[in-house]
């Protein structure tokens, strides 16, 4: 009988699970490519590992609006809500980090 849980590199996936994942991968695809550039690579390789306080303010972040997100994560404004200050210091720091990504092209 097939298991409705999957267990790779140490994470269970079960299908809601992989149902919110599809979410926020669509949820993160902006219409700027920049925005695109920060967000993707951050839900892939950091979303699963923090706390679920982060995890609520990363699905709550990605509810705004384009150019919002574009001016906190370039460091042109700062969110007037304190509750998105972690989660976007957050994006900031992977998105410096040039170990982040192995397939990144820069």
């Amino acid at each position: 009988m097939l298991s409705d849980t999957t267990n790779t590199d140490d994470q269970v996936t079960t299908p809601e699970a992989a149902a919110l994942r599809k979410q926020l991968y669509w949820h993160s695809r902006r219409g700027m490519w920049e925005l695109d550039l920060l967000l993707i690579p951050f839900l892939e390789h950091c979303f699963d590992h923090l706390d679920a306080e982060d995890q609520k303010a990363y699905r709550l972040l990605i509810e705004g609006e384009d150019q919002d997100l574009f001016a906190w994560l370039m460091r042109r404004e700062q969110p007037e809500d304190p509750a998105f200050h972690r989660i976007v210091r957050l994006i900031q720091e992977h998105a410096e980090n040039a170990d982040n990504d192995p397939r990144r092209p820069v």
